[in-house]
């Protein structure tokens, strides 16, 4: 449905009938790390995020999931290899 509250007319998942139906009835405002991520939006009021209505809890536990901006590289650990057992593959 569309929003009536904070990002009027635009789709948002916690609208029905009744109202918002996230906890509070509104979206809060991004946090210091959304800063450069393309799911911001810029409304008269502030800065809101399109996908998360409480971007916060998104970042408490780390990286956000839905952050465009971040990227997250898996460091490729060197494996320890075995000199002995190297030794035998190479006879094959």
């Amino acid at each position: 449905m569309k929003c009536t509250t904070v990002r009027k007319g635009m789709e948002c998942a916690f609208m029905t009938a009744k109202g918002c139906g996230y906890n509070g009835g509104v979206c809060l405002e991004i946090v210091e790390q959304c800063k450069g991520c393309s799911r911001t939006l810029e409304i008269a009021s502030g800065w809101y995020c399109a996908a998360c209505p409480e971007p916060s809890t998104k970042w408490k536990n780390g990286n956000c999931n839905l952050a465009t901006h971040v990227s997250s590289s898996m460091a490729e650990t060197a494996q320890k290899i075995n000199p002995l057992k190297a030794s035998k593959r190479s006879r094959k």
